[in-house]
């Protein structure tokens, strides 16, 4: 199973938006929101909400890829998020999500019995290419009891 079909199958706010998970690898997550009126906002763009959700989407895309052979020592868990909203986004949006530390260095910290913290940058785009939102997700590995 990938790690869109397990987000998919496990997360049902990502079923409710019909997300689709375009690229999900350790380096990159491109998650798409298809244009639906049921979640546009008062300007016929998807809602703030929708968007927030699809970068949230995005995030932990790329954080079960890099870290999904952690899974059974730790657990991934969202520690806080910011978005900012620069244009108007109207029809599908893309998200895209990069890790803001190597791998291997949030790695050695589990390695070493604490508790990292890593964040997660997402660039949310319109067709035309323009960046819409930016958000930025701050993850842990909380180390299993």
């Amino acid at each position: 199973m990938s790690v869109g079909d397990m987000l998919a199958a496990t997360v049902p706010m990502a079923r409710t938006l019909n997300l689709q998970f375009l690229e999900t690898t350790p380096e990159r997550a491109v998650v798409a929101l298809p244009d639906q009126g049921d979640y546009h906002n008062h300007v016929g763009g998807p809602h703030a909400g929708a968007m927030f959700t699809l970068g949230e989407s995005a995030s932990g895309a790329i954080v079960l890829a890099a870290f999904g052979d952690q899974l059974s020592r730790a657990v991934p868990l969202a520690v806080r998020a910011e978005i900012a909203y620069r244009k108007l986004a109207m029809g599908p949006v893309t998200a895209t999500a990069t890790l803001g530390r190597p791998a291997a260095e949030v790695v050695a910290e589990l390695d070493a019995g604490r508790r990292p913290e890593f964040p997660v940058t997402v660039a949310i785009r319109r067709e035309d290419g323009a960046v819409t939102g930016e958000m930025t997700v701050v993850w842990t590995l909380r180390p299993s009891d």
